[in-house]
Parts: structure tokens; sequence; C-alpha cells
């Protein structure tokens, strides 16, 4: 089943209007996990990727409800933390880092979550993208690899946080750029 959902496009300078919304869909999200000592320290990240000034966000509407998003910045030049995973490095390192895609619990399983990450990555000029998921959720890290991600090693960024895979995914090559 596939949902088409309208996306809209929001950078650095638009997250005082659109964290609520961001906050709200975490909150659907992640309801049974609110408790989570690192769940909750969600707005944090909101502001630190949002404070970023290539901050790039798709948020999915369906009439005027949002239904999920995707959001990321350009990694630092030269800080590629996910080097350390490659025995040899790309010849073209430039990396666009998805920070989170989280969807709503009334839209899962529908394309919603590849509509959102496609329309996050499809113009960045990066050769790479990469993210961190939950090794514990075998479907999603499936999923990723089925959008062209592999796996390139684990990282922990947070005392409290899970041992996240690292995946990696070609953005250029893929298009044949």
């Amino acid at each position: 089943m596939s949902t088409t959902i309208e996306l809209r496009s929001f950078g650095h300078e638009d997250l005082p209007d659109i964290e609520q919304t961001l906050l709200a869909v975490h909150a659907d999200a992640y309801a049974a996990k609110l408790g989570d000592e690192f769940v909750q320290r969600f707005p944090w990240f909101v502001r630190h990727w949002g404070g970023n000034p290539e901050f790039s966000c798709v948020i999915g509407y369906d009439g005027g409800e949002p239904v999920g998003f995707a959001y990321g910045a350009p990694a630092t030049p030269g800080r590629e933390w996910w080097r350390e995973h490659l025995s040899e490095p790309p010849a073209d390192e430039t990396t666009f880092s998805v920070s989170e895609l989280m969807v709503g619990m009334r839209w899962r399983k529908t394309g919603v979550s590849k509509q959102l990450h496609e329309a996050l990555v499809a113009d960045r000029p990066e050769a790479l993208a990469v993210l961190l998921v939950n090794p514990d959720h075998d479907k999603v890290e499936s999923l990723y690899e089925t959008w062209g991600y592999r796996r390139v090693g684990n990282r922990q960024p947070f005392p409290d946080s899970p041992n996240y895979a690292v995946m990696l995914r070609e953005l250029r090559g893929l298009a044949g750029a």
C-alpha cells in the first residue's frame, strides 16, 4: 500500500515555525517510549540539527495534518565520522547526514517514509548519505538496504543511546552521475 502525501521543504530559518510539528510527530511515533530518557532529549536534537545553517527538512502532510518528517544536514568536511568504518575511503567523501526519519503510527507501512526520505536526499549535492539505525529493528535496517544503504559498522554516539548500525548510501552513484 502506498499513500500519496503533500511534501513541504523547510530550512534552518523555518525552525521556529516547524519545531512544534516535529515534536508532535515524535510524540506520536514514540508514544510507548516517552519515558525513556534518551527519547525525552529529542527537543535538544531538533534544535541542534535545526541550528545548522544548512539544515534541511521535509514534512509530509495528509490534508493539513503532519504525518511524518525527515531532516538532516551536510557533514562538516573532514569530520565524516563514518570514515573510521571503511578501509578505503571513497574518492568523494562529501556527506549528507540523515538525522531523523519519523512517521506517525497511522502512516507506517504506507510508503510515506520512502517518500519523505527520497524528497530529502533527491537534489543533494553531496556524494553520500549516512544514517544510524537501531540494530534491534531488523526490518528498518532491511528497508534502508532496499533504498541503497549498506551497513558499514556500528556506533554509539551517546553513552545512553543504542549502539546503532552505521549505514551509508551513494547519492550520485545510484543516479549515474
